[in-house]
């Protein structure tokens, strides 16, 4: 299913906290006044005198080597079309949010307020000292083809209009592997391309390069095919005239091999599909909606081949697959531009991933059993963390090999795992997670639907697909809550346990068998079951909810109580505990126990050791275990060392493959080099821990918080470990965010715990 955006969220999104979406971090200490001093003046001074005799220093004392400007005047503006440059500014910092997710590259997002393409082409021309690469956005055509091409003439640093070559490199790479799947050669086979913008053109182009035959292409604009009898046409839709006898789309569709629409929804018919060649290979590009439905154009042809630009359908032909990594690797050679040898190495990467055996993470986030080669995948899914070790390199070596690289490499091993600490696969884990429980939500319980950041939290999940929230609290006061925040949850179930007499009995009856001999009588339990956290622990012990998420307004133990109760913790398992990944540049870590175990013993530790790598493995890592200290490997005698030493050792006696270590301080378990130096015969002095087992109560929580509010960490938790049905626990005062996140981690535990699996 599609997003639902609705205009008040996504104007909060944009403007609460700090506005828009992008910000300035320094990169280096700014602590004394000697740091001010390296920094500015008189410090500065010296990387200025250096640069000033070799231009090419500007790559080893500033950033432009990472930088990048996405640029643009705000002429053609997503659907928007000329909006403006101020209008562009919000897609523009988006672009930039998209670099530095998925590639590690810095942005500046620079609107001009020009539309003349010489003007403008001499502004641009004019930043070249600041960046090292230009990524030009939402030009409209024709300018943008001679923007494009004079900038790359003039400019010695990258170029790239991504709406031109980004479409075309994606579904270039999606054309080859459909080719292959059909036994077809590209030399051989009838295109028709519908539109004529610059995304039209540049994918004819690149099809033309990779062998297509420009007397078997044809294109289409709103007017019909571009012939000879067309006039008027500008020097760029003059290229793509066809000898052949056509006038109108259907005429063009007869025969065709390939169709690839650039243009609007419902362009062609079942009857336009019917007529195409056996076969028949069918991008329908036009988003949000495709020039023709996919239900309907598969019903019409069983045999097409189709992608989308949607992501709710097989083979999405998005961006985002190819210009961070297109731009990372044109970055780490210092290329002089993106030339048509690097954008067809970035085609031909794409189409070889495919055909590689999909890493099991890749698999569970999109909720399939396998995901192989074949009609419905013929390119990578966005989230593969395989993407930027792929492309990134094939575009470096295809610059260097053309001419273009200032900056060859040398060590292709060490670039590989430079490019995996840039950005490392753990920043994509919550949206594996969320892609995940998307394939198959289930119904979570929401025992404090009486606030308003729960139902905002409901609404996105079911907007999402991710999850069907169940809302449970005073009936009246929910909805008038949904009124007032204009929320469109009427069709969620809404339960009142204070009303539900029939349920609560029956409700009551069990929990009164489960703790008539640990001190409850009957009519405790009664009055028990009216508290929405026991009447929600127990609809996931009956089944008649699959997951239950509380703890926004209450106290940790208080919240947990009733479903420790009720639902009590899995088979083999003597105790729970709370785990919290920790989030920030450095990448994904894991924390335990946070929230649970006051002062746990050794044998105690060892089990927390054990629940908590099951977690860890339950988001797709393995986890690297550090148990802390204020010890070092026996350095200090105390209670402390002395008992995460046995805890390890247990650890160890159980699991002999757990990669474990301690007791140690938390600075060295994060520190490969002085492992490697002081502690070579830790087994984590190769691999810094990503996993951090705290000795009690206090230090975890203490841990987290501190990284949370001064470290400039997210956070996401506190995750449950070791229940016997999915429950999970905010922290008060959880961001809208943070409960969607914690709900989407409940479905996918949801998941599990119907394949005898379990957190």
């Amino acid at each position: 299913m599609s997003i639902k955006i609705r205009r008040e969220d996504a104007l909060n999104y944009h403007m609460q906290g700090q506005p828009g979406k992008i910000e300035v971090v320094p990169t280096k200490m700014l602590s004394s006044q000697l740091d001010l001093a390296l920094a500015y003046s008189p410090g500065v001074a010296e990387p200025c005198k250096e640069i000033a005799a070799n231009k090419e220093d500007v790559y080893k004392y500033t950033s432009k080597g990472n930088l990048v400007a996405v640029i643009s005047n705000g002429t053609a503006v997503l659907g928007l079309g000329n909006i403006g440059p101020e209008a562009s500014k919000p897609v523009m910092e988006g672009k930039g949010v998209l670099f530095k997710k998925f590639a590690g590259i810095d942005v500046f997002d620079i609107e001009i307020d020009e539309e003349d393409p010489d003007a403008f082409i001499k502004i641009v021309k004019s930043l070249e000292p600041t960046f090292g690469g230009i990524n030009l956005e939402d030009i409209k055509a024709p300018e943008c083809f001679k923007i494009e091409t004079e900038l790359r003439e003039k400019m010695n640093i990258p170029i790239m209009h991504d709406d031109q070559h980004g479409t075309a490199i994606i579904s270039s790479a999606a054309l080859l592997n459909a080719l292959e799947l059909v036994g077809k050669k590209i030399e051989d086979i009838k295109i028709v391309v519908n539109g004529a913008g610059a995304a039209a053109v540049s994918c004819t182009k690149l099809y033309m390069a990779l062998g297509a035959r420009k007397e078997n292409i044809v294109m289409c604009d709103s007017k019909g095919v571009l012939n000879k009898n067309r006039s008027n046409l500008d020097d760029i839709k003059k290229q793509f005239v066809t000898d052949r006898a056509l006038t109108t789309l259907p005429e063009a569709m007869n025969g065709a091999d390939v169709f690839v629409g650039l243009s609007v929804a419902d362009a062609i018919t079942p009857e336009d599909l019917q007529s195409m060649a056996n076969d028949p290979i069918v991008f329908a590009l036009a988003n949000p909606n495709p020039e023709i439905d996919y239900h309907l154009a598969r019903k019409s042809r069983p045999d097409v081949i189709l992608a989308t630009g949607r992501s709710d359908y097989p083979n999405q032909v998005n961006n985002v697959l190819g210009f961070p990594y297109i731009f990372r690797g044109a970055l780490d050679v210092r290329a002089m531009e993106i030339n048509e040898e690097m954008k067809l190495a970035a085609v031909k990467a794409l189409a070889e991933l495919t055909k590689e055996s999909v890493p099991d993470m890749v698999v569970k986030a999109y909720g399939k059993d396998i995901i192989k080669f074949g009609r419905e995948y013929l390119i990578p899914k966005p989230l593969d963390p395989r993407l930027i070790t792929t492309i990134s390199p094939a575009v470096a070596k295809a610059a260097m090999d053309s001419g273009m690289a200032k900056n060859p490499i040398t060590d292709w091993g060490a670039y590989h795992e430079q490019l995996q600490k840039r950005i490392g696969i753990d920043q994509k884990l919550m949206s594996r997670v969320i892609d995940r429980a998307k394939k198959n939500p289930k119904r979570v319980v929401f025992a404090e639907a009486n606030h308003h950041k729960i139902l905002k939290a409901a609404q996105v999940l079911k907007d999402e697909g991710i999850a069907h929230p169940i809302l449970l609290g005073n009936k009246a006061e929910i909805l008038k809550l949904i009124e007032k925040h204009k929320l469109d949850l009427y069709d969620c179930p809404i339960i009142y346990p204070r009303e539900e007499k029939e349920t609560i009995d029956r409700y009551a009856e069990e929990l009164y068998k489960k703790r008539q001999r640990k001190g409850l009588t009957y009519p405790d339990c009664e009055r028990l079951m009216r508290e929405r956290n026991y009447y929600a622990a127990m609809m996931v012990e009956h089944g008649d909810a699959d997951a239950l998420v509380s703890g926004l307004t209450k106290d940790y133990p208080k919240t947990i109580l009733p479903s420790l109760q009720i639902i009590g913790t899995a088979e083999g398992v003597n105790r729970v505990a709370g785990m919290y990944i920790i989030m920030n540049k450095r990448g994904t870590f894991f924390f335990a126990d946070t929230t649970v175990n006051l002062d746990p013993s050794a044998q105690e530790l060892a089990e927390i050791i054990e629940l908590t790598a099951r977690g860890v493995k339950f988001f797709d890592m393995d986890p690297r275990i550090a148990v802390l200290s204020y010890s070092n490997f026996g350095s200090s005698k105390g209670e402390v060392p002395e008992k995460t030493r046995e805890a390890v050792r247990l650890a160890r006696q159980k699991n002999p493959n757990l990669v474990v270590e301690g007791d140690m301080q938390a600075n060295i378990a994060l520190n490969t080099e002085i492992q490697q130096e002081t502690y070579p015969f830790s087994a984590l002095a190769q691999q810094a821990a990503n996993t951090l087992i705290f000795p009690n109560l206090a230090s975890g929580n203490i841990a987290y918080k501190l990284l949370m509010e001064i470290g400039g960490a997210d956070a996401i938790g506190p995750i449950l470990l070791g229940m016997k049905k999915p429950v999970h626990v905010l922290q008060l005062g959880s961001s809208i965010r943070e409960i969607v996140n914690m709900a989407a981690i409940a479905v996918v535990d949801a998941q599990l715990h119907e394949q005898n699996d379990h957190l």
